[in-house]
């Protein structure tokens, strides 16, 4: 996006103030007490020098900074923002004013090279109260950030922008504004602030909330001082400080946000929920392995229009979707593949060199390539078990492969409308129960991480040379294990997803996948969460 300053404010730039040592990535720490707090920020250093320090999360927050300086003392590397935000304005700090401001002060005098006080505070102080504070701050050599938070929404730009103009008539060194996201839209909104005002001031903006992941990742590429993340506490979880914040590992590892420039390109996959999703890590991965200057974020959709606006506004190069998207898109796709337009379903979206969609389908290459590896499919009898989204590409793809296609469903009309759709054939459930297959493939949820059912057939049932469940979390499925103990051979979920994974890789980068990364990644991940 242009940068385009804007034309209330000077361009002349402001003279610097303290001199700082500022990494992209702050990690905001919050405690019970001054030992926990202080212990928190040794464990952080592992991910970041630059710390903000939430004292309004202390009951005491003036009795922690002996311990505070203490810390500071013993790691002159680390730079440190003092916060103590009140509780009408969203902090945990109940005291007044005045307390307040005693407090940020005397933690400057501790060693805190910013202190950040809310909008509201400063405009609430007297004239002489605000400049006997700012003194004390010269007095230490401490910057000052002027925030804002909106809890609430996202304004406009325009709105954005005013609250903007309220900070910057203080004359701080940080101009920090926070809103929250209620659409991906929204990151658009906060950004083009960061474009706008960091041409004449160190500028901070995030749109809190999951939706505001962009804005939290691409903040610094669009001009931003830096960005806030949570501690990560070690053992997989984090401490988080704001809605949507994410631990400043995930930062540095999944979306190596320090080398994020204007020629990255931008892919997402976009669903709701979407925050479980492997495809980020097993993308930004693929990337990585093979010097692919390109970053993949997952996208809270609750509505198409969003996402659109995101992808054409960002803009973004391309994205993977997940159902009902996978239906709603194809009204708006420039043109798709072939296999799209059969199946009726898009997953995979590149943005043209013309900034047009084009349509791809990848779950079918993730259904076909495993079964390829181990058997010719041509004539080879396959069951589906299921007849919605998962069951379509399986179905469509295994037919065009020219396999004998049964599909099987607990609404047996559902079956039979899939398969006069794909030209396959439908069977009861009586029916199938008698038979045997090449392999059966399981396209329903039963078995994975947190259903209720856990077989989508009775263990008697399972009357074929191989079994190919295509739900992936756990990566031991009951279904699996059921056939492994009858010597059934069997394709795990794993590989369908990597596979349809290095395809979505290949349309969007033209080069070949590291199949064998991606897997290796994923694999680890799954198994972590158990």
């Amino acid at each position: 996006m242009p940068r385009t300053p804007h034309p209330s404010i000077d361009s002349t730039p402001r003279p610097p103030g303290p001199r700082l040592r500022l990494g992209k990535i702050c990690v905001a720490i919050q405690a019970g007490s001054a030992t926990e707090m202080v212990e928190r920020g040794t464990s952080a250093l592992k991910d970041s020098k630059f710390l903000e320090f939430r004292l309004d999360s202390l009951a005491k927050p003036a009795a922690a900074l002996p311990r505070l300086k203490e810390f500071l003392v013993g790691h002159r590397d680390v730079t440190a923002i003092a916060t103590c935000r009140r509780k009408e304005f969203g902090g945990n700090f109940d005291g007044a004013l005045t307390a307040e401001l005693d407090v940020l002060a005397k933690a400057a005098e501790a060693g805190c090279q910013i202190v950040d006080l809310e909008l509201e505070s400063a405009e609430e102080a007297r004239a002489t109260q605000l400049g006997q504070f700012r003194a004390r701050l010269q007095a230490a050599g401490t910057a000052l950030l002027i925030s804002s938070h909106d809890f609430s929404r996202t304004r406009s730009l325009e709105g954005l922008e005013q609250t903007a103009q309220r900070i910057e008539a203080f004359e701080p060194d940080f101009v920090k504004v926070v809103s929250t996201a209620r659409s991906l839209g929204d990151n658009l909104a906060v950004l083009r602030l960061i474009e706008n005002r960091s041409l004449t001031a160190q500028v901070v903006g995030i749109a809190m909330g999951e939706e505001g992941l962009v804005s939290r990742v691409l903040g610094p590429r669009a001009g931003a001082a830096f960005t806030f993340a949570s501690l990560d506490d070690g053992v997989g979880a984090q401490v988080a400080t704001a809605p949507g914040q994410v631990s400043a590992r995930t930062l540095h590892d999944l979306y190596r946000m320090e080398h994020l420039d204007q020629a990255t390109r931008i892919f997402g996959v976009a669903g709701n929920p979407i925050g479980h999703s492997l495809s980020p890590l097993m993308q930004n991965t693929a990337f990585r392995r093979e010097n692919v200057n390109a970053i993949l974020l997952p996208l809270k959709v609750r509505v198409l229009a969003d996402l659109l606006t995101l992808v054409r506004d960002l803009p973004m190069s391309g994205v993977a979707v997940t159902m009902p998207l996978k239906q709603e898109v194809l009204p708006y796709l420039a043109n798709m593949d072939p296999l799209t337009a059969r199946i009726g379903a898009c997953n995979t979206l590149r943005t043209g060199a013309d900034g047009k969609l084009y349509g791809f389908n990848t779950d079918v290459a993730g259904v076909v390539r495993p079964l390829e590896k181990r058997l010719s499919l041509k004539g080879t009898r396959v069951a589906v078990l299921g007849a919605g989204g998962a069951a379509r590409a399986a179905v469509f793809g295994l037919v065009e492969q020219g396999a004998e296609v049964f599909v099987v469903n607990r609404t047996h009309e559902a079956a039979v409308a899939l398969a006069r759709e794909a030209k396959a054939k439908a069977l009861k459930h009586e029916v199938f129960a008698r038979a045997h297959f090449d392999v059966l493939i399981n396209a329903t949820p039963c078995g994975q991480a947190g259903g209720k059912q856990a077989l989508p057939i009775a263990e008697s049932e399972l009357n074929a040379g191989l079994v190919f469940d295509m739900v992936y979390n756990p990566l031991e499925t009951p279904l699996l294990k059921v056939a492994r103990a009858r010597g059934i051979a069997t394709i795990s979920g794993l590989e369908m997803f990597v596979q349809q994974g290095a395809r979505q890789f290949e349309i969007w980068t033209g080069k070949p996948a590291p199949e064998a990364e991606m897997l290796r990644v994923v694999e680890l991940e799954l198994r972590k969460r158990g």
